[in-house]
């Protein structure tokens, strides 16, 4: 067996916990939203049954609403093992009473996931994809129902672009995207909190700051106050900002369940998702500079674009754009500033441009390379037809993880392996590259 495959496949396994997977063994014991649709992808490679109950498991804890929560809670954890605990979210009655969850939400790759899913069983010969059917009758309304409650309740103007309440919703937690955004939440003393993911990286410069950590748990308690009510936090919440990068996720997962739909028996809702997806393609159009080529997300406390120079930049490209635009983007993907800077170990790109004043290779989402980063937008590429490129890319991509494992993330001047060290999305992606591999070799039609 390919050694990295081999300790993909461990990663996974490790971290099972029967109908879900933990992040990794000890820095994420909970369940995650985005790193369950990326785990599930990983599943499909090994057995696609088990990849349909990472998502099912998930959508266990969404709301009525029909939001899906950032964190899905295992209760049998030891309290203070991971912060924010569930009682500090304060969800009860608004999360299903089987569950705890938090109160937040993370991009919504799971129809991606899904629709991936099928792909993986459809090229099996053993009949699986008969099993993946059912799952996606069962798991549309649920999707459809995520996807609307984002349309509506984290856009009641219809501008297309999704409203993010909380760094962490991102994703990309501490980005030089937020600095600014953040540096104006005025902090809580009182909330400043433990901090048990400092016990379990080797150095504390790879995580957020202890001001950071105020500030996070600062905006945590505001929505608690208002009882996580999207108009009034439309209104009044202290950290308000349309990301670009969240909103191309929505539209290339509403492009995936369009697809969906039909193959759930409900053809007459594929048109909709459709246009919801091009609603936010002209949402990020908006956002578009052309000056700098990238897209950029919008303050929507001080009214102002962020400068930061970030890999969400690269948003029209996950989204779906046109060529023109697309070519652009990619060149700009593998130049100087990011994947073809000068200095980096692997050409891949760091999550913040090199030549950028807030690049921190070592500080999570400052600077280091993050392998579920480097898929989106090598999956996007690939899906778009861009070959010479998503092919570079992936091919840089396994390079990387041959050196560092299933890391977190790397250093990318170094290729230091950061963060945790047996990370499933990570395992995921690794098996889902090599999968590509196996099929380019067999001349095997994508």
């Amino acid at each position: 067996m390919d050694e990295l495959a081999g300790e993909a496949i461990r990663v996974l396994r490790t971290n099972d916990r029967g109908t879900w997977t933990r992040p990794s063994p000890r820095l994420y014991p909970h369940q995650w939203s985005w790193d369950a649709a990326f785990v599930a992808i990983g599943w499909a490679h090994l057995a696609p049954d088990r990849a349909l109950t990472e998502l099912r498991s998930l959508f266990r804890g969404q709301w009525a609403s029909g939001m899906v929560p950032q964190i899905v809670f295992d209760r049998s954890v030891a309290l203070g093992a991971y912060e924010p605990r569930h009682r500090t979210w304060a969800t009860a009655g608004l999360c299903p009473p089987e569950v705890a969850t938090s109160g937040i939400c993370q991009p919504p790759v799971h129809a991606i996931a899904l629709a991936r899913i099928r792909s993986v069983a459809e090229g099996r010969d053993d009949g699986t994809v008969t099993t993946v059917e059912p799952a996606i009758v069962d798991l549309y309304p649920r999707l459809a129902a995520w996807h609307r409650w984002l349309h509506t309740a984290r856009d009641p103007d219809g501008t297309g672009l999704v409203t993010v309440f909380h760094p962490w919703e991102s994703g990309l937690d501490n980005s030089p995207r937020w600095d600014t955004a953040l540096a104006a939440v005025a902090p809580d003393e009182a909330a400043a909190g433990d901090r048990p993911d400092l016990d379990h990286v080797a150095d504390a410069a790879e995580r957020p700051t202890d001001d950071d950590y105020r500030r996070y748990n600062t905006l945590v308690r505001a929505l608690v106050d208002i009882g996580y009510d999207p108009a009034r936090a439309h209104i009044s919440h202290p950290f308000r900002m349309a990301d670009v990068l969240f909103t191309a996720v929505l539209a290339a997962a509403d492009d995936a369940l369009a697809d969906l739909a039909v193959r759930a028996g409900h053809p007459e809702a594929a048109d909709r998702h459709r246009a919801d997806a091009e609603l936010s393609r002209r949402g990020l159009d908006a956002c578009w500079d052309p000056a700098r080529c990238a897209c950029l997300d919008r303050d929507l406390v001080a009214d102002r674009c962020v400068s930061a120079d970030t890999i969400a930049g690269f948003a029209p490209l996950v989204a779906g754009c046109d060529t023109d635009r697309a070519l652009a983007l990619a060149d700009r993907l593998a130049g100087p500033s990011y994947a073809g800077a000068s200095r980096l170990r692997w050409p891949v790109p760091p999550t913040t441009a090199v030549d950028d004043p807030a690049f921190d290779p070592r500080s999570y989402w400052r600077g280091p390379t993050w392998p579920v980063i480097t898929w989106l937008l090598w999956w996007a590429l690939d899906r778009d037809g861009h070959r010479r490129h998503a092919d570079a890319l992936r091919s840089a991509a396994i390079g990387q993880l041959r050196a560092t494992g299933c890391s977190e993330y790397a250093q990318p001047l170094s290729g230091e392996a950061l963060g945790s060290t047996a990370q499933s999305w990570t395992a995921a992606v690794a098996l889902d590259w090599l999968a590509h591999d196996t099929a380019d070799a067999a001349g095997v039609a994508r």
